[in-house]
């Protein structure tokens, strides 16, 4: 099918989408679940604020359409969202059981379908300019036919699958997990599929404990309660660079969870704000100097603080030129820009960043 979330932005945008629909505002229902689910806009408002980024140079995300939906999830999947109360046990926000569907689509599924179309354009936007962030997205609990922890469409194995069809030469993808939560969708997704390589670190305690979902994990880190930065992020420079080094992906998802942070009532780990800015640097560090592309989805992150440590890591990944050369313009044509990703990656030491 013919989609548009493929057709390509405006010249001069940064590789970074998101659009306003993706928060989660309505009367004060989404109190009832820990997740902020204003975070997204809250990222951006920072990035303005420090000048990174404004409205007409990030690429405005798309809804998935059901078409695009279809490309993974089955339609029986698909219908079982006309029922309220399936959505509310996702979402894990029972209330949300007693509205009619017709408001349930527009107030809580509208905000995931775009972040999801947001997720697949960044994997095209990836791909062309050797990086893209979508400031949301990252539902890892989400397979085919199943939803739950509010993950109710698979946007992850939505991006891969869709660059495998579409765009050639992709065809080997390595998803890097560091949510907090095991990424049981995606793995229960690509469970037999050589084309993909997942490495997911997560605490090995608490949900979802999805021991079949498990099989589909090429390099498994499973942490202890209260696990602390320094032994996190040896772990994960260790494990980043051997899933690299053992299999040559075309593209790298990196789910990027700040739930993970030290106080967050659902990850139980204990990683400071600090920790979580160098964790994203180390993925970038290891992708980037490989000419690797990547896309970065942002996930988990249970509490007020995360959107200010999500714009400081952005930030300190532009200011270290692990985000290409100043300002990507767009108005490059793919293959020069490759180049131009191949070849910052060779000299990160002398980018000159504006």
């Amino acid at each position: 099918h013919r989609t548009e979330l493929y057709e390509e932005p405006p010249p001069g945008c940064w590789p970074i989408v998101y659009s306003p629909d993706y928060n989660i505002t309505f009367m004060g229902l989404e109190k009832l679940h820990p997740f902020d689910a204003g975070k997204w806009g809250k990222v951006i408002n920072f990035l303005k604020e420090e000048k990174l980024i404004a409205d007409d140079l990030i690429v405005q995300a798309r809804e998935a359409t059901d078409e695009d939906l279809l490309v993974v999830h089955t339609r029986r999947y698909l219908n079982k969202l006309k029922w309220s109360f399936v959505v509310a046990t996702i979402t894990e926000i029972p209330p949300v059981a007693f509205l009619p569907n017709f408001v349930v689509q527009r107030k809580v599924l509208k905000p995931l379908r775009t972040q999801t179309g947001g997720t697949i354009m960044a994997g095209k936007l990836a791909v062309d300019r050797g990086w893209a962030i979508n400031v949301g997205g990252g539902f890892h609990h989400c397979s085919s036919d199943k939803g739950g922890g509010f993950c109710a469409y698979a946007d992850i194995t939505l991006a891969i699958k869709f660059l495998f069809e579409r765009v050639p030469g992709v065809s080997r993808a390595t998803i890097i997990d560091l949510d907090a939560h095991q990424g049981n969708g995606h793995e229960r997704d690509f469970m037999d599929d050589p084309r993909v390589y997942i490495m997911d670190a997560y605490n090995r305690y608490i949900y979802p404990g999805d021991g079949f979902a498990k099989r589909a994990i090429k390099r498994k880190v499973e942490l202890e309660w209260g696990t602390e930065d320094s032994e996190y992020l040896q772990k994960v420079h260790t494990h980043v660079e051997g899933a690299l080094n053992e299999f040559k992906p075309d593209i790298v998802v990196y789910n990027a969870g700040t739930d993970i942070l030290d106080g967050d009532p659902l990850g139980g780990l204990a990683i400071s704000p600090q920790g979580i800015v160098k964790r994203d640097e180390v993925v970038f560090r290891a992708a980037r100097s490989r000419g690797v592309p990547v896309l970065m989805v942002t996930s988990g992150g249970y509490q007020k603080r995360t959107a200010r440590i999500i714009a400081d890591s952005i930030l300190n990944l532009h200011s270290l030129g692990l985000l290409g050369r100043g300002r990507p313009a767009c108005a490059l044509g793919s293959p020069s820009m490759q180049n131009m990703v191949t070849d910052s990656a060779k000299d990160f030491s002398n980018l000159s960043l504006q």
